[in-house]
């Protein structure tokens, strides 16, 4: 009993020591000099800045905007796929192949994939060449410098994210009670918005809630396929910390973003349990 005890123990204070070295130290770090003056006594201003100064507040609203952006055309794109490899595809050698494809991109680097994009949007890439062989353009498209090209590299790196936490909600459901529905009369449409949908919603939001997180945080993707063109909230953290070297503004910088990502966060998952219990 004593040495189940210690096990226990063991194996729960380990990830949680971990957790709280590189994670809550640090975190405690930033916030306790983001409340540090420019003469190094305790105070406010740096928030008060950032409150009151509405450029950071056009950038957050960036920041947030591409990341929803994302979220969204991940679930669009990310459910559809995980039904199609979970319920459609029967030859179990065949969904192997098709997953690890999905997944054989996030062991590259971010950076890697980002320039891949760069190459594929830029004026003389694949997509200006292709537009232009059909005659849909005359003359290449600027996509590097905008919005939609982060959206799209966004997209690209944080789907596989969506698809597989969906696809195991999708892989856990019984399936009886979809034919429960059928058999009461239900047809296909009404079985899938009322048993399959809200039975695989956790999954769906865990997968969003991720995604958000992630598309939030970014820097490699924006900074690179932004073109210096667009700053969004990771690289302004990103200069503070790098090239101004003001530790303290970037720490509160930092708390700013942490915390209403967090509230973004919160909420999202106080809608999805109201629709649970719904």
């Amino acid at each position: 009993m004593q040495r189940s005890r210690i096990i226990v123990l063991f194996l729960a204070g380990v990830p949680l020591l971990f957790f709280g070295v590189f994670f809550i130290a640090p975190m405690c770090v930033v916030v306790v000099s983001s409340l540090a003056g420019s003469d190094n006594t305790w105070s406010l201003s740096n928030y008060v800045k950032i409150l009151l100064d509405r450029y950071h507040w056009d950038i957050l609203l960036l920041t947030f905007k591409l990341a929803l952006a994302t979220t969204l055309l991940c679930i669009a794109l990310g459910y559809p796929l995980a039904y199609y490899l979970v319920r459609i595809v029967e030859h179990p050698m065949l969904r192997r192949a098709l997953v690890i494809l999905l997944v054989l991109p996030l062991f590259t680097s971010n950076i890697v994939r980002s320039f891949g994009w760069i190459v594929l949007l830029g004026r003389r890439g694949l997509v200006n060449d292709s537009l232009t062989w059909v005659g849909l353009i005359d003359s290449p498209i600027r996509f590097i410098g905008t919005e939609t090209a982060i959206l799209v590299g966004l997209v690209y790196i944080h789907l596989p994210f969506v698809v597989l936490t969906v696809g195991n909600a999708i892989g856990k459901l019984d399936g009886s009670l979809e034919n429960a529905a059928r058999d009461l009369g239900a047809g296909s449409s009404t079985t899938f918005w009322t048993v399959t949908f809200p039975l695989c919603l956790p999954g769906l939001l865990a997968g969003a809630i991720m995604v958000f997180a992630l598309s939030v945080s970014a820097y490699v993707t924006p900074a690179l396929l932004g073109g210096g063109r667009i700053t969004m909230f990771s690289m302004l953290i990103f200069q503070q910390y790098s090239s101004v070297l003001d530790f303290h503004y970037g720490g509160a910088l930092s708390a700013t973003l942490l915390l209403m990502t967090l509230a973004m966060v919160a909420i999202a998952g106080r809608i999805g349990a109201v629709r649970a219990v719904a």
